[in-house]
């Protein structure tokens, strides 16, 4: 039986993997909102798939990995205003 946990983990390891690969593919630019947010989604999902069964070394990558594209964002934004 799937978990609802796995799903929101799957789910967030497929958006990381698209806005890897669109970056590499040059569809999306890695440091523009579009692939920062589906790096930070992603990351979430699967830190959220980390509440059933934690995994501290899982954890502390997918924690960097939002940090990192929340930071991006946050520098987006402020270069706007």
């Amino acid at each position: 039986m799937t978990r609802w946990t796995d799903v929101a983990g799957l789910a967030g390891v497929v958006m990381m993997l698209a806005a890897y690969a669109a970056a590499q593919f040059r569809v999306l630019d890695p440091v523009k909102a579009p692939a920062l947010a589906m790096n930070l989604g992603g990351a979430s999902l699967v830190m959220v798939s980390l509440a059933r069964a934690f995994n501290l070394p899982a954890f502390l990558m997918e924690a960097a990995w939002a940090l990192i594209a929340a930071l991006g964002l946050i520098r987006l934004a402020i270069s706007r205003r």
